[in-house]
């Protein structure tokens, strides 16, 4: 059953000058395998063969061994942010550049760092935060059509999953199952717990982001966990204007973001429920035409710092669970693929090519 190892490409090793001169080049793996229920895998760039060898294995037999030397001008090795993260997130203050520890205060259950190894600018700091939307006043209906009656969690064929075309927004491990036009999640007339699974973006911020300075871009958001597919990162938030209070504010050169602006990025995202057991095609709900704009000039979630792309890493999905207006959705996002650490966070603001 057991036998010494065969190199198939033995002809290509010898001479070993022969092989010396041949260009072989491989890309090597650091394997993580604490993300359950799969491993991760990080990509460390391309190394050349420069030695082969027969040594004996573990099992006693002979196997071949390589010495393997890393191609010049790569990036830093994956394993190495990882690496680098997880001692950031164990002692922050190891960095100069850390600004401050807390640029939410409080505001979000994970510390959001602001850091700037670049200069001495300190503009976060001068807005104040906001975990979520502060909605007007007036014109909003606040009202509720109703709950589920889910004590333990929801379950297929209650209230809000009728709602979401008859089938969970999200798997049990928080992912987006596939992205649609609006998502209702649980709302305060629930009977469902907090940890029910369609409350996945109500519950808050749940990686270690960080605001940092970047080199063209000004500051930009990135994370010191790795951010799996289909998770939700945060929520981008600011003052809420309607249409009208809109235009006025946008008279005085403010900052302001309208949500009609953001590309359907959501259509793109796969539909995993292909690969999850009974889940049959999804009646989505519709959304209405979006009729207001966010103001950032004065009160920001972390998400406003999210650099534009054209080829993001992050989609923008609307939710709604605290009110009944579908004109004025919660703007939550999540990530379009796997997010290394230390990667800098981007999504699509709808602005022109070019």
């Amino acid at each position: 059953m057991f036998s010494d190892s065969i190199c198939s490409f033995t002809h290509k090793l010898t001479p070993r000058e022969h092989f010396f001169h041949l260009p072989p080049v491989h890309f090597s793996c650091y394997v993580l395998s604490i993300f359950l229920p799969g491993k991760v895998y990080i990509y460390d760039g391309l190394y050349r063969i420069c030695d082969t060898w027969l040594d004996i294995g573990k099992s006693g037999f002979s196997v071949y061994k390589y010495r393997l030397v890393r191609s010049p001008q790569q990036p830093e090795m994956g394993s190495s942010l990882f690496k680098l993260a997880g001692n950031m997130k164990l002692n922050p203050n190891c960095r100069s550049g850390l600004v401050h520890f807390d640029l939410s205060n409080g505001k979000e259950k994970i510390p959001v760092y602001l850091f700037n190894d670049l200069d001495s600018d300190r503009g976060p700091m001068s807005y104040s935060y906001t975990a979520s939307p502060i909605y007007p006043a007036y014109g909003l209906w606040m009202g509720n059509s109703g709950g589920c009656d889910c004590v333990s969690g929801c379950s297929l064929g209650c209230f809000c999953m009728r709602r979401n075309g008859g089938d969970f927004p999200y798997d049990r491990e928080g992912v987006l199952v596939r992205g649609r036009p609006l998502i209702y999640e649980c709302g305060s007339l629930c009977r469902c717990p907090p940890t029910c699974r369609n409350r996945v973006t109500q519950t808050g911020v749940k990686h270690q982001l960080e605001v940092f300075r970047t080199r063209e871009s000004g500051w930009g958001v990135r994370s010191l966990d790795l951010i799996k597919a289909g998770k939700f990162i945060c929520e981008f938030a600011g003052v809420v204007l309607t249409r009208q209070q809109a235009v006025l504010v946008s008279m005085n050169g403010d900052n302001l973001i309208y949500a009609a602006q953001f590309p359907h990025r959501w259509m793109e995202w796969g539909n995993v429920s292909n690969i999850i057991p009974h889940s049959g095609q999804l009646d989505a709900p519709c959304l209405s035409p979006l009729e207001y704009g966010i103001d950032v000039s004065r009160v920001r979630s972390v998400g406003c710092y999210l650099n534009h792309s054209f080829v993001p890493n992050v989609l923008v999905q609307f939710v709604l669970y605290d009110h009944e207006n579908i004109s004025y959705p919660h703007l939550m996002l999540f990530a379009m693929e796997n997010i290394p650490p230390m990667r800098e966070l981007t999504i699509d603001y709808g602005l022109a090519n070019g």
